[in-house]
């Protein structure tokens, strides 16, 4: 594990079903099949959604 990230909070999320065949198919088409690349995509968009 990095270093850098041992001070860091941590947080818990549940998705639903929909939610993760969201997630899935985002993984899929635009990052190799890593949920955790697809997640951090979504998040950053509903950020910078929320932001407006």
């Amino acid at each position: 594990m990095d270093q850098n990230f041992l001070d860091m909070d941590s947080i818990t999320l549940e998705f639903t079903a929909e939610e993760l065949d969201q997630i899935d198919n985002i993984a899929f088409a635009h990052h190799r099949e890593n949920r955790d690349a697809a997640i951090r995509e979504l998040l950053d968009q509903w950020l910078k959604a929320r932001d407006k």
